[in-house]
């Protein structure tokens, strides 16, 4: 038996193996959460009342960007220089090739001829024009993207917005997870 050798010796190396194994699973779970939240999915909040009755100020969202296509009615978090360095978040109107057209006297809006239906999520008729022209077509690559509480929210409508490239969408809103008692998939 070596003389150098005491139990406490085997104590400290059980103690650092069992330390060791706590950093690496440690690190490991870090380095994962950061792969999910660059490349599959990440936070965003809404900031103001523009998305109102569906999204509220403050609400905390998980968005993804991962094999997402642009689809009508998804709501969609958008970024552009011009858009004053701060995300928009808004609901997806119309894709590329469709044409968008709003009776601002009546609050309806046309999507390639027919009424969309938005009773579900509208917070009133649209009614609010900016200095878009209508009708308009939607270009190759790009979306027309309203808030749901279409007088009072920024968007498409306003030529310093527009047709936003699709580039330019950070990810679909997936999830709801802030306040608790709101969790959920946003209609």
């Amino acid at each position: 038996m070596n003389e150098d050798y005491t139990p406490l010796d085997s104590v400290r190396r059980s103690v650092m193996r069992e330390l060791f194994d706590w950093v690496e699973a440690s690190m490991t779970a870090v380095v994962c959460v950061v792969l999910i939240f660059t490349f599959v999915a990440r936070m965003a909040g809404v900031d103001g009342d523009s998305m109102r009755p569906t999204l509220h100020n403050q609400d905390r969202l998980i968005i993804t960007r991962l094999f997402y296509s642009p689809k009508q009615d998804d709501i969609v978090v958008i970024t552009k220089p011009n858009f004053r360095n701060e995300p928009l978040i808004k609901r997806i109107i119309a894709v590329e090739g469709q044409t968008i057209d709003i009776d601002f006297q009546k609050g309806i809006v046309y999507v390639d001829g027919v009424e969309k239906e938005e009773d579900d999520y509208i917070s009133e008729p649209t009614y609010l024009s900016y200095d878009m022209e209508f009708p308009a077509t939607v270009p190759p690559g790009c979306v027309f993207v309203m808030g749901d509480n279409r007088n009072n929210s920024w968007d498409s409508r306003d030529k310093a917005v527009g047709m936003v490239d699709s580039r330019y969408i950070l990810g679909r809103v997936l999830y709801r997870v802030l306040p608790y008692n709101d969790m959920g998939v946003p209609k």
